[in-house]
């Protein structure tokens, strides 16, 4: 199942550009936006992936116009970051 809205459940997913190349993570979802990481590390991959994640100001924001499709093991990107 495909989709293009983000949710709380996607926090810890990876992130790929438009040539599948992975950018980073989502680290956090807040108010509809995910926040990625380009380099979580090992600790910020797990807390993601068990809701503990949070943004730091190294995240980018990513707002839903920016994503081209949502699967179980990833978040595709229209462009770049």
């Amino acid at each position: 199942m495909n989709r293009d809205t983000i949710t709380k459940a996607d926090e810890g997913k990876r992130v790929l550009n438009p040539d599948g190349i992975e950018v980073g993570r989502i680290v956090e979802v807040r108010n509809g936006h995910g926040y990625v990481d380009p380099n979580p590390g090992i600790a910020g991959t797990i807390k993601a992936k068990l809701g503990w994640g949070d943004a730091t100001e190294r995240a980018h924001p990513l707002d839903e116009g920016s994503i081209e499709r949502i699967t179980e093991n990833a978040v595709y990107l229209r462009g770049t970051l």
